[in-house]
């Protein structure tokens, strides 16, 4: 059966100064039919997995990504870890300028979460304004003007992106032109929306159009994220709308050319422009799904395994050197290497008055149980965890 055609919500607006402008699906259907049913089959998969045991943790964990990859993607300097960090500050006390960032960016996803959480949501030119501003709020920087339309002087032209990534584009300089095609831009995802089009094009195409209209002076990758990610969070894509960022920094050179690419190929009236950023798009939702699909399932049995331990602890086959160990080489997330745990001053006070004799003898019960593994580097893993090559109980070097 051949599938039904789009609709035509082709929107062409005149504008003062910079020309016409024009929203276009810009799309083939039969060519995005595999990777749509591919991203709701991951979806549907994912939202049936036991995400209610891990939904705090997985949020945490897709609060402090998304904002260190949509960040790192316009300059941001802090690290994983230091983003991490800087979420958990008081914003009024906040001095550095890097934190300043992070936190406006997770006020960002806060306001979004809240508006597109509600029924009936649809987007509005107040709420991209709002966007703006919390993106921008306190950042030192020449151009910033939280929630202020751009306006160019005469003497003063705006260009977006390089020569690397597929050449430099001029967006509309006049404010009265930014102004008119922002709210086409809102007028016509009303179209899209009424015409039946899923949120998983409408969001891509959206997202695509707003940066080309470019309507700030700063932030506009931010914030054009940021309405992308709320689109299908208000479609009911759960987690992966704002975890999608880490794969556009993860693409960002195929994610800076394709804006070039689908922006010329419209110029050049050619045949479904916009697939490119969509199949793009589709293919990043797929993976970010599946990669937090596994994550949840390790959440899980990391649950379990801790759960375990808790037993074990309980009923007194562990005691509480052998479970605190247990414990650290869980939190740690990664193998810990016998020589690292043993300077560890944690694990210095455990045997502060203790032989090694001791020592050994609680490290062997660990591993007799499978709850610690050793390999072959002398590195512990949890118990859920276990090396290849793992050496026999007993043998620690």
């Amino acid at each position: 059966m051949n599938p039904p055609p789009l609709p035509d919500t082709t929107h062409r607006v005149e504008t003062a100064r910079f020309g016409p402008f024009v929203f276009q699906l810009g799309l083939d259907l039969d060519g995005l039919l595999m990777p749509l049913q591919r991203v709701d089959d991951a979806h549907a998969r994912f939202v049936a997995s036991p995400l209610v045991q891990v939904a705090n943790q997985l949020e945490r964990e897709v609060i402090v990504s998304s904002v260190f990859g949509t960040n790192t993607i316009e300059g941001g300097t802090l690290t994983e870890d230091e983003t991490a960090s800087a979420l958990t500050l008081d914003p009024d006390r906040v001095r550095e300028v890097e934190q300043r960032r992070a936190l406006n960016i997770k006020a960002a996803y806060e306001f979004a979460q809240q508006a597109a959480g509600q029924p009936g949501w649809r987007l509005d030119e107040a709420f991209i304004v709002r966007l703006h501003a919390l993106m921008t709020r306190d950042v030192p920087h020449p151009d910033n003007r939280p929630g202020m339309i751009r306006a160019n002087p005469k003497e003063r032209v705006t260009l977006v992106g390089d020569e690397a990534h597929g050449g430099r584009y001029k967006p509309p300089q006049f404010d009265g032109d930014i102004r008119k095609l922002l709210a086409a831009l809102v007028t016509w995802h009303d179209a899209l929306i009424d015409a039946g089009v899923p949120a998983l094009l409408r969001a891509p195409l959206v997202h695509l159009y707003y940066e080309l209209v470019h309507p700030f002076w700063d932030g506009n990758g931010r914030v054009g994220r940021v309405i992308e990610a709320s689109l299908l969070l208000a479609a009911g894509y759960r987690y992966a709308p704002f975890a999608l960022a880490r794969y556009y920094l993860g693409e960002i050179d195929r994610y800076f050319t394709l804006f070039n690419i689908c922006r010329k190929a419209g110029e050049k009236s050619q045949p479904s422009p916009n697939q490119p950023f969509v199949a793009f798009h589709l293919e990043g939702m797929r993976q970010t799904i599946d990669r937090l699909h596994a994550r949840v399932d390790r959440l899980v049995v990391m649950l379990l395994y801790e759960s375990q331990l808790r037993r074990a602890y309980d009923e007194k086959t562990l005691n509480a050197r052998q479970y605190a160990i247990a414990l650290q080489v869980l939190g740690s997330g990664r193998p810990v290497s016998l020589a690292e745990m043993r300077r560890a001053p944690w694990y210095v006070s455990l045997y502060l008055k203790l032989n090694d004799k001791t020592r050994q003898r609680d490290l062997v019960k660990l591993r007799s149980l499978e709850l610690l593994h050793l390999d072959e580097a002398n590195c512990l893993w949890p118990g859920f965890a276990k090396p290849s090559g793992n050496k026999q109980p007993g043998r620690e070097a």
